[in-house]
This record gives C-alpha cells, sequence and structure tokens, in this order.
C-alpha cells in the first residue's frame, strides 16, 4: 500500500473518536450554562449603570423611598417611578416624609351635572352657559325639547280643575235647592196635619150629636193620619240634609274631586322642572358634554366644582398612613404647575382600597393598597390649582413637622 492510499489518521493518535464528540458537546454546555448565570449579574450591573446616569437629586429620593427606576419598588408607596420630583423638594425630603400620588379638586369634588329625574327621551335644545361661567344653586344651565309636552299637560290639568270646580259650583246649589224643598214641604204637610185634625174634631163633634155619620167620621180620621204620615216623610227628608251645607255627602264628595284635580294641575307644574336642567351647587362649569339636540350622556350634560377653595386627594400607602395626621403640612409639586403647593392634611379616610392613580408605565406599583386623605389648600396654591382641576401632582407629607416643632 502506497502513501498516497494510506487513510487519514487523527492527530492524536490516542484518542477515540466518540470520546472527543462527547468532550465537544460537554464544552458548549459549560459555556452555555456560564451565559445563564450572568444574565441577573449583567441586568444589576445595568442598573447601576443606569442609576449612575440619574440627577444626584432623583438618586437621593430612590434611595430614601426604596423605588427603582422602572423596576416598582419592595416596599410599595403608591408613586410610579418615573415621576421626577422637582430638585427642591428631592433635596429636602426626609425620611419621615410620606410620599403619594395626588389629584387636584374642587371641594367636595366635581359634581355631574346630569338631567332631571324622568326627562326619559328628552334631548337637549340649549346650553345656557360655557365653561368657565360661575353660576349659583338652582340657576338654569340648559333645556331639554319635551317642554311643549310638559305644557300641554299643565293646561289638561287646568282644564280638568276647572271642570271639577264647576262641579262642585253645581251640587252645592242642587243641595241648597233640595235643603229649601225639604223644608217647604215639611212646613206644607204640617198645616195639612193641623187641617185634618180640625176636621177630624169637628166630624167627631158632629158624630156625636148624630149630625154626621159613621162613615165620614171614618174619613176625616183616615186623612188625619194620611197627613201625620206626610209630616213625618218631610221631616226624614229634611233630615238628610241636617248641618252645614258643606257637610252634605254630595258636596264632600265633589270638594274632594276638586283637591284631586288640584294635586294633578300642582303635579303637571312640578314635571315644568323635567325640561330644565339646573346647577345642583354654587360654582364653576369646568365641562360640558353635551351640545343642541344631542340625548344627554351617560356621565351628565356638564360638571362644575367650587374651585374658590380647592383641595387634593393623596393616595398613601397603608403601611404609611400611620404616621399621617391632621393638620401636617403637605407640598405638591407637578411639571405643570410651575411652583409648589401647600396645604394641610384636612381628613383622613376610613377605608382602604386599591390605586387609583396609576401610572402608564407598566412596570409601575398598581396594585398598592391605599387609603385617600384629603388635603386642604391655602388660598394662593387655591388660586393656581382652579386652572388645574383634576392634574395629577406628587405630593410629600411632612410627617415630622409637629415634632421638630415641639423640639
Amino acid at each position: 500500500m502506497t502513501a498516497k492510499d494510506a487513510p487519514d489518521l487523527p492527530l492524536d493518535l490516542g484518542r477515540d473518536p466518540d470520546t472527543a464528540d462527547t468532550a465537544q458537546h460537554r464544552g458548549w454546555f459549560r459555556k452555555r450554562y456560564l451565559f445563564v448565570l450572568l444574565i441577573p449579574v449583567l441586568m444589576f450591573s445595568g442598573g447601576v449603570i443606569g442609576m449612575s446616569f440619574q440627577p444626584p437629586a432623583l438618586q437621593k429620593f430612590y434611595a430614601l423611598t426604596g423605588l427603582q427606576p422602572g423596576g416598582g419598588s419592595g416596599s410599595p408607596i403608591a408613586l410610579p417611578p418615573e415621576i421626577e420630583l422637582p430638585q427642591d423638594m428631592a433635596e429636602t425630603l426626609l425620611p419621615t416624609d410620606v410620599v403619594g400620588l395626588a389629584r387636584l379638586m374642587p371641594r367636595g369634588d366635581v359634581a355631574i351635572v346630569a338631567a332631571p329625574y324622568g326627562a326619559g327621551d328628552a334631548r337637549v335644545a340649549e346650553i345656557l352657559v360655557s365653561v368657565g361661567d360661575t353660576v349659583t344653586r338652582s340657576t338654569p344651565v340648559a333645556r331639554l325639547d319635551n317642554r311643549e309636552a310638559l305644557e300641554g299637560a299643565v293646561l289638561t290639568a287646568e282644564a280638568n280643575l276647572a271642570v271639577r270646580q264647576a262641579t262642585l259650583a253645581q251640587t252645592r246649589s242642587a243641595i241648597a235647592a233640595s235643603r229649601a224643598e225639604a223644608q217647604a214641604t215639611l212646613d206644607t204637610s204640617r198645616a195639612a196635619a193641623r187641617e185634618a185634625a180640625s176636621k177630624l174634631a169637628r166630624t167627631e163633634g158632629l158624630t156625636d150629636r148624630g149630625v154626621s155619620t159613621t162613615a165620614t167620621l171614618d174619613a176625616a180620621r183616615t186623612a188625619a193620619e194620611e197627613a201625620a204620615l206626610a209630616v213625618q216623610r218631610a221631616e226624614a227628608t229634611l233630615e238628610r240634609f241636617t248641618g252645614g251645607l258643606d257637610d252634605q255627602p254630595d258636596v264632600v264628595v265633589a270638594a274632594r274631586n276638586v283637591s284631586a284635580a288640584e294635586a294633578e294641575l300642582k303635579r303637571a307644574q312640578m314635571d315644568m322642572a323635567r325640561a330644565e336642567v339646573r346647577a345642583p351647587i354654587n360654582g364653576t362649569i369646568l365641562d360640558i358634554h353635551a351640545t343642541p339636540g344631542q340625548r344627554p350622556p351617560a356621565q351628565g350634560i356638564m360638571e362644575m366644582g367650587d374651585t374658590t377653595a380647592m383641595m387634593a386627594e393623596v393616595e398613601v400607602w397603608q403601611d404609611r398612613v400611620a404616621a399621617v395626621a391632621v393638620g401636617q403640612p403637605v407640598e405638591l409639586a407637578a411639571p405643570a404647575l410651575g411652583q409648589s403647593l401647600r396645604g394641610a392634611v384636612e381628613s383622613i379616610g376610613l377605608t382602604v382600597g386599591r390605586q387609583g392613580l396609576i401610572s402608564d408605565d407598566a412596570a409601575a406599583n398598581s396594585d398598592a393598597r391605599v387609603i385617600r386623605i384629603l388635603v386642604a389648600l391655602d388660598a394662593g396654591s387655591s388660586m393656581l390649582a382652579a386652572r388645574y382641576v383634576g392634574l395629577e401632582a406628587v405630593a410629600r407629607i411632612d410627617t415630622g413637622a409637629v415634632a421638630r416643632a415641639v423640639q
């Protein structure tokens, strides 16, 4: 066999080909396993590197609150991590401060101006106010197109009342005439009874002297008895009309019909209120949801609120609310404001609920259990916040202010 025909041999003559394949596979597996173990390390390093590019004030805020950018918090406090506090607020943040998201609102919250009860399928006919107008309670702010139908119901009720009143007058007149007639009948019967009694007495005297016959005496007695019975019938008829005219049964029924007609008219007049939409409170028109010709929407025709005294609703995580007390100072900040708002805790909620003010970030903590706290803004802050009803802001409650004041 020549060198040309000799088979190719591995360089390592003492190595088994199957063993070589197995070793190569194990080496590939070790590299893959090592890469999987390095993923958390790389992620942590990336987070640390990302933290190094945050402003110093924001790094201090994250360190004090326990939040991590884009990663939520191990101790959630109902504050989205992407919100950056103003530099002055972040620099003055203390470990005892309670931070939470807030919503600016008028005192008593926003009032929904809806269509009146029983409006049915009525449409909006006219809007009487504009956004920004200040109105007082019970002032008409809109009219509906059911006014003509309701006015027709009022006219019908008025006509029905007039008929019932005429019937009452007619009944009174008839009862008065009937009573006078019964009195006259009684007087006539009594006169006839007296005449029959006199005739009977004369007939009895003539009969005793033998001038009159027994048959004539019997006829006189019968006439006297009939006259007495006629008097009794007339007295019974007149007794039906005893008492005052308004106490007569027919008059009472007619008067009750008049009262029912008056009630029907009053109800029709009250139904006229269903054609007008009135302001439920004193305040400013914040938004209008309907236009003429449109059916009143489910969210109400318009919104209004008392913006002369603004407040903020702050959501505080349930484990931090123990440090909050009424009267503690509160600072609120948002990019749209341009400056911080000042206020004080006015009341603390009594129920624990799910967080309602959340961030658009999917990594934000949206399942926190929070308690809602109402903050009353001071006069200057209230004037500024009146232009931003519903604005979300970051609230910082200084829970250590009272203790520092005592020291």
